[in-house]
């Protein structure tokens, strides 16, 4: 996928809630709760960065290596989307 990585805020409520983040799905009212990286990459997708600049600021939180964590964000990412939390603009 190509493109800013996009919250489609209307389909859901967000909320922190001390280290993770709740999310309610306004469709099913299914609670999900993203902790750790999952937290992370969520915190970075601002509607400014694409896939690859998320990657970068990770690999840099994290040092480690794009490739190392390259197919674990595609995924997380690829999830959100088909969830409709996500689009790519």
């Amino acid at each position: 996928m190509s493109g800013a990585v996009l919250k489609c805020d209307g389909n859901f409520i967000e909320q922190l809630i001390d280290d993770e983040i709740v999310l309610l799905d306004l469709d099913s009212a299914d609670f999900f709760s993203l902790s750790g990286t999952a937290r992370d990459v969520w915190s970075l997708v601002d509607g400014a960065r694409d896939r690859d600049a998320i990657i970068a600021a990770l690999a840099e939180e994290y040092d480690c290596s794009a490739d190392q964590i390259d197919g674990d964000v595609e995924q997380f990412l690829e999830q959100m989307v088909a969830g409709g939390f996500l689009q790519y603009g």
